[in-house]
Parts: structure tokens; C-alpha cells; sequence
């Protein structure tokens, strides 16, 4: 009842959203402390409840498969430095900068400090997505954070696994060997690239194939399987939901652009329901055992160690200062963090309690700030429309308001050779049949000469 609601009015509002910096997650997330036991006591959840870990861990899962699907291998192959120099560079940064602000200000041993900077961070693609989703933030851009969350979770895992160990080696250190984790790792990958090779040879075959209206449950039983056999084989789930959403889109553009819709729909559905039950566990009690060194920790965490760590780590690249400093900024912590805080909290290891509690006031506080910003920041890239040129190249129109279009994200048809999205027309003047070229690094043509235009109905 209450995730239904929650739902209704989340869809009333999301036309209001899209053009404030109202955030459908961060209702999400008020509504699930609202009616958790920190408010009206509705809904009775514990961090250590399976319901905790099971809905982080499908919403995370779900949000890399259909994200891996954004992920161009042709674009990857011209601009893999700056993905590489924020994973190699910014994402250690960002980890020693966290332990060391633990270990000081709240007074951690430096195995625990090294934990909890393991734990925040990776970037998450869930609230990482409020940016990408914006058709008029640059391209190269929307990549670069893209391919960023969605690795970094899978790269931070072994370093969570090798210090629980080292925290409480009795407890974890059978399953946290060098071997056992790079197995895991392995296993992911080698399961995520084969699922949709393997489904797309048995596809070829004369009597095999799907009809229209079956085609986006291929895709999806792809997923479903692949979190079963990761879960059953203890492999790297989150990277094989990502690889397996970019091999599919290599492979057969057809499935991904008939999942597209329903895959969206679902990663929205998985997002919500995990912020709900995240929400239901901030109490006031949580917040009161904080210490003061604990809130400056989360708040440095957001506004200065991931910002610095990124912006050194893109010195010398083509990105220009605005493109800069919103990679800074979109550095959320979520739904990954939230599943690693978890194996802090039910590993035992001394203070296990306090560290998941500066975990998830840090995830807390960076929901707040990242999926309430992400309108404000991507209007700063916004592309003037020309006069004359029909908006009919987005979705339907709500019966909920003028402003409450249903957001799509950008498919193949949309995008010039080099991953860019067409800028449509970039003159009335030119010829109709004249496609929009793609703008220096896949920067969205729109930007320069043509201004956002769309393209027409003949073109497309």
C-alpha cells in the first residue's frame, strides 16, 4: 500500500520534477522514513533484515544491466582515457581521502577507516543516471560517468572483502582470499559477456526467434538468469550485469532498442522500492548516534574529497571548466554502498555498527544533494530550440500537466557515428535530408550551430 502510493504520487509529481529540483528518489526516500519507525511506524525494517539487501542488491543489478546497454564499444575505443583516469586516479583518491578523514575526525582504527573509504568510494549509476538521463548534457560527459559507476562498484568490492577480513579474519577470511576474489571478478565478467552471445547464436537458429510483443522479455530473461547463476555461483553480479548490457547492445541492437522501454521502467520500479526500505531505516536514533566528527566526514566526503579527487584526476583532458566540475560534483553515493554497508554491519568486526552508521548517513545526505541538483546542473548545457521545429521526437505527452513528458532516453536512430545524439537540422535554412554532425569529443551537435533542433518526422 505504501510503495503504491508512494508510486501514484511520485508519477503525479514527476512532470514538477523534471523541471525543479523536486526529486522523485528523494520522495521516495522522505516517504520511506515517513512511514518507517523513525515517524508514523508503519513500515518496521532492520538494516540486518534480508529485505535491506535483497532490494538494494536487484536495484543495483537492474540499474547496470540497462545502463551497460549505453555503453558504446566504437566511442569507448576513441575516448577510453578519461573513463581510465577517473577509475585509476579519482576513485583511489577518493578512497584514501575518506580513510584518512575517518580515521581522524572520528577516530577509527586504520583497517576500519580503510573500510569505510572502501565502502563510499564508488560512484552509483542509480542516482549517477539523474545526469546521464539529460539529453542536453554532452555526451563524452554523460560517458565518462556512465562507464565510471558502473565499473567502479565491481572495483571496489575486493578491497571491501580484503578488509573485513583483516577486521575479523575468523569471520570473513575464507572468503576474501586473493583467489576467492579474483575468481569472483572472473566469473562475472566470463558469465556476462557469454549470457548474450550464447542467446544470440540460439537466436540464429531457422525455427528460433521471438514475435514483436515477446521481444523485450528476451533481454530480461537474460537478466533474470544472470543474477541467478552469479548469486548461485557466488560471481560478481554487478559486473556481469554491465557487461552483459553492453555485449547485448553490441550484439544485437534490435533487443536492446525493444527493451529499452521496459527495461527502464523496471531499473525506475527496483530504484524506488530500494530507496523506500532504505528510507524506513533513518530514524532519528540513527542520526543521534553520530558523532559530530562522523557528520563532517559525511559532509567532506560529498562536497570536497570526491569533487578534488576527480578534477585531478581530468587535469590535462579536453573537458572544458563547466564539463569539469559536473563530474566533479555527480559522485553519488547509493544503492552499491548501501549493500557493502550492509556486509559491515553483519561481518561483527568491532565498531561494525558505527562505521554502517556514517555509511548511511554519507548515502543519505548524498541522495539529498545529488538527485536534487541534477536539473539546476543540466540546465547549465541547455540547447535553444528553433522556431518552427515540432518537439515530436519525444514521448508521449501526460494527461498530468504540460510539463510532465515522459523522459526517453536517447536510442541508436537518435545518435550521429561517433555515439553523439543528431542535432537534427542545424539550420532551417540547410537541407532537410541533411543529417546533423556529431560536435568535437561526441559533444551533442545541438549545442553549436543547430541549437537543438529535432529532426523531422520524414528524417527520421
Amino acid at each position: 500500500m505504501v510503495f503504491g502510493i508512494a508510486l501514484l504520487v511520485a508519477v503525479l509529481l514527476s512532470g514538477l520534477a523534471a523541471r525543479s529540483v523536486l526529486s522523485t528518489s528523494l520522495l521516495f526516500l522522505a516517504g520511506g522514513a515517513l512511514v518507517g519507525d523513525g515517524a508514523l511506524g508503519l513500515i518496521h525494517v532492520a538494516p540486518e533484515s534480508d529485505i535491506v539487501r535483497v532490494t538494494a542488491d536487484l536495484a543495483l543489478f537492474a540499474v547496470l544491466f540497462t545502463d551497460g546497454m549505453h555503453v558504446r564499444f566504437a566511442d569507448l575505443r576513441e575516448r577510453w582515457k578519461s573513463p581510465a583516469r577517473a577509475l585509476g586516479l579519482g576513485m583511489p583518491l577518493a578512497f584514501f581521502g575518506i580513510a584518512l578523514l575517518t580515521h581522524w575526525l572520528v577516530g577509527f582504527d586504520w583497517t576500519t577507516s580503510f573500510l569505510v573509504g572502501a565502502v563510499l568510494s564508488p560512484t552509483d549509476p542509480v542516482f549517477a543516471s539523474a545526469i546521464v538521463g539529460h539529453r542536453r548534457v554532452p555526451a563524452r560527459l554523460r560517458q565518462l560517468l556512465n562507464i565510471e559507476s558502473g565499473i567502479n562498484d565491481g572495483l571496489a568490492l575486493p578491497f571491501v572483502l580484503i578488509f573485513l577480513a583483516a577486521a575479523a579474519p575468523s569471520g570473513h577470511g575464507e572468503h576474501a582470499s586473493f583467489g576467492s576474489i579474483t575468481l569472483e571478478l572472473v566469473l562475472g565478467l566470463l558469465f556476462g559477456v557469454a549470457a548474450p552471445l550464447l542467446v544470440n547464436a540460439l537466436v540464429r537458429f531457422r525455427l528460433l526467434g521471438a514475435e514483436p510483443k515477446l521481444q523485450p522479455l528476451g533481454p530480461l530473461a537474460i537478466g533474470v538468469t544472470l543474477y541467478a547463476v552469479c548469486h548461485l555461483t557466488h560471481a560478481n553480479a554487478y559486473l556481469a550485469a554491465f557487461s552483459a548490457g553492453a555485449v547485448l547492445a553490441a550484439v544485437s541492437p534490435e533487443a536492446k532498442q525493444a527493451f529499452e522501454p521496459l527495461g527502464d521502467s523496471l531499473a525506475e520500479l527496483a530504484k524506488f522500492a530500494a530507496l523506500l526500505v532504505f528510507g524506513a531505516l533513518l530514524t532519528g536514533e540513527l542520526f543521534g548516534d553520530l558523532s559530530f566528527g562522523g557528520y563532517v566526514v559525511a559532509v567532506l566526503a560529498i562536497v570536497l574529497i570526491r569533487p578534488a579527487s576527480l578534477l585531478l584526476s581530468l587535469l590535462g583532458t579536453s573537458f572544458d571548466r563547466r564539463e569539469k566540475l559536473t563530474a566533479a560534483w555527480f559522485g553519488p553515493k547509493g544503492f552499491a554502498s548501501v549493500v557493502y554497508g550492509l556486509l559491515v554491519l553483519q561481518a561483527g568486526i568491532p565498531r561494525g555498527e558505527e562505521a554502517f552508521t556514517l555509511i548511511a548517513v554519507t548515502i543519505a545526505f548524498s541522495i539529498i544533494a545529488h538527485s536534487s541538483s541534477d536539473v539546476p546542473i543540466a540546465r547549465l548545457f541547455d540547447v535553444e530550440e528553433l522556431v518552427g521545429i515540432p518537439d515530436d521526437n519525444r514521448g508521449p505527452r501526460w494527461p498530468f500537466g504540460t510539463g510532465a513528458r515522459k523522459a526517453r532516453r536517447p536510442t541508436d536512430a537518435d545518435r550521429g557515428p561517433d555515439g553523439a545524439e543528431s542535432g537534427g537540422e542545424q539550420h532551417r535554412a540547410e537541407s532537410a535530408q541533411r543529417d546533423a554532425e556529431p560536435g568535437e569529443d561526441g559533444a551533442d551537435s545541438g549545442q553549436d550551430g543547430g541549437r537543438g533542433a529535432k529532426r523531422t518526422g520524414a528524417q527520421r
